[in-house]
C-alpha cells in the first residue's frame, strides 16, 4: 500500500526517507502501513487543521489522522508536519533538519498506530518506541539531512 508526500513548498529528494522513516515507525509496533498520506506544510496550514479537528487555535508541530479502526497490522491515515516548526525545533534542540523531520515522523506514526503520551507510562513507552525506530532509520535520516540540506 502507498505511502504519499505532499509538500508545501515542494521539497525534492524526500519522499523516500520519509517512506522509510514511517515504514520503519510502524515497524518497531509491529504494524504496516496501508494508505498513509504525509503532507509538509506551514504553520497556518497546521493552525487550521488543529482548530478544525482538535478545536485548538494554534499551530502544532504534528498532526494524526488515523482512518482505520479495523484489526489487524495495517495502518491508513494522515500525518501532517509543520516544516517552521521542524526548522524551530532543529535549531532549538540542536540537531539537523533531517533528524527532527524524522522525528516527527515517527512520532506521528506510532499516533496513527495509537500510541499515546498522556501518562507518564504512555510518554516512557511512546519515547522508547520513537528511538527504537530513529536508530533503524539512521540511513533515511542521512538522507533527508542532503535532501533539506539543498532546501
Amino acid at each position: 500500500m502507498p505511502i504519499s508526500v505532499e509538500s508545501r513548498p515542494r521539497l525534492r529528494g524526500v519522499v523516500g526517507p520519509l517512506r522509510a522513516i514511517v515504514r520503519g515507525a510502524l515497524a518497531v509496533v509491529k504494524r504496516r502501513p496501508g494508505e498513509i498520506a504525509v503532507l509538509l506544510a506551514d504553520d497556518a496550514t497546521l493552525r487550521k487543521l488543529n482548530q478544525r479537528w482538535r478545536g485548538i487555535d494554534r499551530a502544532t508541530d504534528v498532526l494524526s489522522f488515523p482512518s482505520n479502526q479495523r484489526p489487524g497490522p495495517s495502518i491508513d491515515g494522515d500525518l501532517a508536519i509543520s516544516l517552521e516548526r521542524m526548522a524551530e525545533q532543529a535549531r532549538r534542540y540542536r540537531v539537523s533538519r533531517g533528524r527532527e523531520l524524522a522525528r516527527l515522523a515517527v512520532h506521528g506514526a506510532l499516533h496513527l498506530a495509537g500510541h499515546d503520551h498522556h501518562a507518564p507510562a504512555e510518554r516512557a513507552e511512546m519515547r522508547r518506541y520513537e528511538q527504537k525506530a530513529l536508530r533503524a532509520v539512521a540511513p533515511a535520516i542521512r538522507a533527508l539531512d542532503r535532501a533539506l540540506g539543498r532546501a
